[in-house]
């Protein structure tokens, strides 16, 4: 019987290793298998190799990266999305596994909608052909994103070839400030260790502040790792996890649950588990955080100037921030808090649940956008649910449009586009550049934040604006 302390990430590991080469790759079971409608690749390999697929009941296909935002009661316009789509559809409807359709009432993106229905659960390892998998990881699973060929692999074999990361932990500990959110502090940690800051380990998330965040934030944390380079971030399971899975269509029932959780609690990391690397932030000196370049690493509070390249000794670094400010179109110096900006969006697998509408609403409510914008739910439960709430008249009666669910304008494949040259308030994940659009100049920050944007047009502290709201 092993003694050594192990991480959550040893147990996630060492639970689902089908075999050990002596190189060190690891076979690994897969639990879930996710799948979009950008999957069609994998299935064609799978055809031409006439193999059959391995467990058809682990995987779950959703359509959502390319789909439209609007007039969604109408046929596709673009044919070659609507083939996609419907590819997806008979892929799936041949080979035995779930689908979640367009139409279908839990419809959404696949890294909200998935885990609203209880398939996303602890201990479990999960994969699908997107980076930003790494989100399930705020349920304590182990997940991550796969290539085309590692999808189609996945698919006849239920496995997957990986060797296992280093460890890291971040602690973030002490209250965070009113106004402060999960985005902020994922964006402030991308940009002390950077774009590649933690290339080649699992992220741990960790400490006091970790703990108080809601399972939404959570969610935005761990979505996030791979924005520093980290191959998946999870958060051990803890009660906030519990409440949030409990009654979910795909989480076990009754006495069932009960026994999971007393499994789910044993995931924690041991007393004394080592770890290659640890950080710890105080979550007291967090604030609203807000990018300025190209990447995401290139972020800083909101009441900071954007950076002079002259003042860096190192030539690289120094090149990079001149590309950065030059394709941002900013001046060095400048303050943050005066760049202008043409548009908003909120909404992404980042920052599209429900919580983050909320935010939003909280600053909007009464107020008027000086600039135009779009609001798409992260599902369409959170559509409903928004509507519910009337936080859809909020963003109407600010001059935003409220559409339907997607991926929508955070990958500017589907329609969904900021115009070349524009400047865009986003609560996106990623600030590359044509990331929204060819010529599109993207800042990332959290959903208050870009209301606040909305409403004052230009970059702003949103705390200015929820002064005296509950």
């Amino acid at each position: 019987m092993r003694s050594q302390p192990l991480s959550i990430i040893d147990k996630l590991w060492e639970s689902h290793v089908i075999v050990a080469r002596d190189g060190g790759d690891c076979l690994l079971f897969i639990d879930r298998h996710l799948l979009h409608e950008g999957s069609f690749h994998a299935f064609e390999q799978v055809r031409k190799r006439g193999r059959a697929i391995a467990r058809p009941d682990l995987s779950f296909a959703i359509a959502d990266h390319y789909v439209p935002t609007r007039a969604r009661a109408q046929p596709i316009a673009n044919p070659e999305i609507a083939r996609m789509v419907d590819l997806l559809a008979r892929n799936t409807g041949a080979h035995g596994i779930a689908h979640i359709g367009l139409n279908d009432p839990r419809q959404g993106i696949v890294h909200v909608a998935i885990p609203e229905q209880g398939l996303t659960l602890p201990g479990l390892t999960i994969v699908c052909g997107d980076s930003h998998t790494s989100t399930h990881g705020a349920f304590g699973a182990y997940a991550f994103g796969i290539g085309a060929s590692e999808v189609a692999h996945v698919l006849m074999t239920q496995a997957i070839w990986q060797k296992k990361p280093k460890c890291m932990r971040l602690r973030v500990e002490g209250a965070t400030m009113p106004g402060t959110a999960a985005k902020d502090i994922a964006l402030t940690f991308i940009s002390r260790v950077g774009a590649d800051g933690a290339q080649g380990h699992a992220i741990e998330y960790a400490g006091s502040a970790v703990r108080a965040l809601s399972m939404e934030g959570r969610m935005t944390l761990c979505n996030l790792s791979i924005e520093a380079g980290a191959r998946n971030g999870l958060v051990a399971p803890d009660q906030t996890t519990y409440d949030w899975l409990k009654g979910r269509p795909f989480a076990p029932k009754g006495e069932s649950f009960e026994r999971a959780v007393e499994a789910w609690d044993k995931l924690a990391s041991d007393p004394g588990a080592s770890f290659d690397r640890e950080i710890t932030l105080d979550g007291g000196e967090i604030v609203p955080t807000v990018t300025w370049g190209t990447s995401p690493e290139q972020a800083l509070p909101v009441d900071a100037t954007v950076p002079d390249p002259s003042t860096h000794a190192d030539p690289a670094r120094a090149a990079a921030i001149s590309d950065a400010i030059a394709y941002m179109g900013l001046t060095p110096g400048g303050k943050l808090s005066s760049i202008a900006i043409d548009r908003v969006f909120i909404g992404s697998c980042t920052n599209g649940r429900i919580e983050d509408l909320r935010a939003a609403a909280s600053v909007l409510a009464g107020r008027r956008a000086k600039v135009p914008g779009l609001v798409s739910p992260g599902s369409s439960s959170v559509k409903r649910q928004a509507e519910e709430e009337g936080l859809d008249r909020i963003f109407r009666e600010a001059g935003l449009e409220f559409a339907d669910s997607g991926c929508s304008m955070c990958v500017g494949i589907n329609g969904d586009l900021v115009p070349p040259g524009e400047r865009c308030a986003s609560t996106t994940n990623r600030n590359f550049k044509g990331r929204q659009g060819p010529g599109a100049r993207t800042h990332l920050m959290s959903p208050a934040m870009v209301a606040a944007a909305a409403v004052t047009g230009h970059l702003t502290d949103a705390r200015e604006l929820l002064e005296g709201r509950a």
